[in-house]
């Protein structure tokens, strides 16, 4: 299989786990349909908190490696990471140093929703305190002077 920009030839090689073929001109890998699920699995596994992956779909300018039909560009989990893929399933192709900009939003997405866990605990927590009657004897207590 050749590299869809480089034309040329992809080397097998073991990343993360995972075997891809990755360019050794351009350092673009090709990633067969659920290895890219794989590469974000290393970081975050639940595909519901993981949510959709493909945005703003559009044409590509690059060919499946696989069976030459034009790919198909979407923005990845709606960030501005561009990330081509086949329409017909084979795979997706990410050009060099886009792996690591994955695991960092997978990584991102992770610290986010802990973070919107832990302030939803604690809202939780606050209207717990709010209804109880000592709350509000407080707040009628400022108004009495």
């Amino acid at each position: 299989m050749d590299c869809p920009r480089c034309k040329v030839a992809l080397n097998i090689r073991s990343y993360k786990g995972i075997e891809i073929d990755q360019c050794p001109k351009c350092n673009g890998m090709w990633l067969d349909h659920p290895e890219l699920d794989q590469l974000e699995d290393t970081v975050l596994s639940d595909d519901e908190i993981k949510g959709m992956m493909m945005y703003a779909r559009r044409e590509s300018d690059i060919s499946c490696p696989k069976c030459d039909q034009v790919m198909t560009t979407f923005n990845y989990h709606a960030y501005n990471l561009p990330i081509d893929y086949c329409p017909a399933e084979h795979g997706f192709w990410l050009d060099g140093g886009e792996d690591k900009r994955v695991l960092e939003l997978m990584e991102q997405r992770t610290k986010d929703l802990s973070r919107a866990a832990n302030a939803e605990n604690e809202w939780s927590k606050l209207l717990q305190r709010v209804g109880s009657k000592s709350f509000f004897d407080k707040v009628k207590g400022l108004w009495k002077g």
